[in-house]
């Protein structure tokens, strides 16, 4: 069934490309990427060799529509993976494909898809390739429009688990869900014309798993649900969800029955030259995978998303990330953004943008007093949302002031202080308990002409020390840059990351990484060099860890 179902798309996919090519009907969309790796042994950073020497990670998606017919597949080739990847990951063949077909009124995929429902934390299925991170659904999504601003959608299938051989292996649970949306503004007449803009929602989603565990009395069937709602009014705005959880024994929570429970908020302002937001979030034993045996990153149905500022430079982004945690955390955001009018004193020619950030994550209060262990049926303890301990597990206070001194020169200077529970978090393997790290970024950009520029950044990262006064986990670091460019074509850039603060003076070493590239159009080719260290790469709070590494990595992207 499986063989024939990747045949037919296939062949419905070529039929219908020749017909978009000879009748000139129909639209053909895609891209192509492709990363090549060659490692060299560096016994300074613990860096080796694979016995391939050689990896290559490359993808192809093509897209096809053509009066609400829609076809897609995506090959992908892993000959090995690149490190860091899953080890599951190998071979070449088809790793999505879909075929579908949607007008106003309905949408129907057969298939691989991805889809969120509200904010996702009952459920998102997506794709991020710099994570090796896709929990996308094999089977049918059904999406109705009955009447202007109401959205029904229902979902049902297999996630994606790994990619072994050049086929795609699923989960063992199968997941179901329907979602439910109506913006009230166009389906309810008087609030047509009102200033008050309002969007409801609800969800529900459920995974059956066959109980394989003769000694435990496993939950089959588990379900989530919850509901959301938006309200704007002029630049006023705030959205909240909230999602129950049954109960949900799993190789996360160590097989206890506990009801689990995440909600989220946002409240904000914003007008020209000013905005300011503030977020919350509470979840508790909300692990909620298609198996309850995996771990790590492994077919999860839902999403918890990180309130934390998303950084970019090195020393921020890549020392002590944030990984979200799945069985408690309440967190804080609030953020602020300013600009300094442009011809005043403070704001000079050309105004001052400043932006601040908070956002903290802590402990929740997890209550036993009140649970009998004769009686409780497997449940353990009692948590209520946004109730916290003083347990911090994250904090991160930021600031930024970006100028612009002339047409040409502008400069950025930042502050960032982070502070992390590496007992909870375990970003490092040299370190225990609280991590204190302040971080200082000098950026300056100058253009030379209409098609040359340059942009530097300086970097230092300095760690609080232990009461004895020996350094804390790796110690200090700095990185510099410097980046060239030559519009439209051309870049080039060096970058030294240099732990200079290392307890271990053999561990005092230096990351270079050299960097080129060539876009063209759609195009665009590069070639980096240099060494890599070990440790975790996040985006959203979702982390994979990428070993040390020394070597070459071209990659190449195309779009069409």
């Amino acid at each position: 069934m499986k063989n024939f179902l990747i045949g037919s798309i296939g062949v419905l996919f070529i039929c219908f490309s020749f017909k978009a090519q000879e009748k000139d009907n129909g639209t053909l969309t895609g891209n192509i990427e492709s990363v090549f790796q060659y490692l060299n042994e560096d016994t300074v950073i613990g860096a080796n060799q694979p016995p391939s020497k050689g990896l290559l990670n490359s993808y192809m998606n093509v897209f096809y529509t053509n009066s609400g017919f829609k076809a897609g597949m995506r090959i992908e080739s892993y000959l090995p993976r690149i490190q860091g990847y899953p080890a599951r990951f190998d071979g070449t063949g088809l790793g999505m494909r879909y075929i579908g077909y949607s007008n106003d009124f309905i949408d129907v995929t057969l298939g691989s898809f991805y889809e969120q429902f509200g904010s996702g934390l009952s459920l998102r299925a997506y794709e991020d390739r710099a994570l090796g991170y896709d929990n996308l659904i094999d089977g049918a999504r059904l999406i109705v429009r009955p009447a202007k601003g109401i959205m029904l959608k229902g979902v049902y299938g297999y996630q994606r688990l790994s990619f072994d051989q050049g086929r795609i292996v699923h989960a063992d649970g199968i997941v179901r869900g329907v979602d439910a949306e109506f913006h009230l503004n166009e389906t309810v007449p008087f609030l047509k014309e009102s200033d008050l803009d309002i969007t409801i929602g609800g969800s529900f989603v459920s995974k059956y798993q066959y109980d394989n565990v003769p000694e435990l009395i496993l939950p089959e069937n588990v379900g989530v649900y919850g509901g959301r709602a938006k309200f704007m009014y002029k630049n006023f705005f705030i959205d909240g969800e909230y999602i129950q959880k049954e109960q949900d024994p799993s190789s996360d929570n160590g097989m206890i029955y506990n009801y689990g429970h995440a909600s989220i908020f946002n409240i904000g302002y914003s007008q020209k030259g000013f905005g300011v937001i503030l977020s919350g979030k509470s979840a508790d034993n909300m692990s909620y995978r298609s198996d309850r045996t995996k771990d790590l990153q492994d077919v999860f149905i839902n999403f918890l998303p990180a309130l934390n500022k998303t950084h970019t430079y090195n020393l921020v982004a890549t020392l002590y990330p944030y990984a979200t945690q799945p069985l408690g955390e309440v967190a804080y955001q609030a953020e602020l953004l300013y600009t300094i009018p442009r011809k005043t004193k403070l704001g000079g020619k050309y105004g001052t943008s400043i932006n601040l950030n908070f956002s903290t994550t802590y402990e929740p209060i997890k209550h036993t007093s009140s649970i009998n262990p004769s009686d409780s049926n497997g449940v353990t303890y009692v948590a209520r949302p946004f109730d916290m301990s003083d347990s911090l597990y994250w904090r991160d206070i930021n600031v930024n002031i970006t100028r612009k001194l002339n047409k040409k020169f502008k400069i950025a200077l930042s502050y960032f202080n982070i502070v992390l529970n590496n007992d909870v978090v375990k970003i490092s393997n040299d370190a225990k308990g609280i991590i204190n790290s302040h971080i200082g970024v000098i950026e300056a950009s100058y253009k030379i002409n209409r098609k040359h520029s340059i942009r530097a950044e300086l970097q230092g990262l300095f760690v609080k020390r232990k009461e004895n006064g020996e350094a804390n986990d790796k110690g200090d670091w700095a990185t510099a840059l410097i980046e060239y460019s030559i519009s439209p074509k051309w870049f080039f850039s060096v970058m030294n990351q240099y732990n200079y603060g290392n307890p271990d003076e053999d561990k005092r070493v230096h990351y270079p990484v050299f960097s080129c590239g060539y876009i063209k159009e759609s195009t665009r080719f590069m070639i980096t060099y240099g060494r890599q260290r070990a440790g975790l790469f996040c985006v959203g709070g979702v982390c994979r860890f990428v070993p040390a590494s020394n070597g070459l990595t071209l990659s190449f992207t195309q779009s069409f």
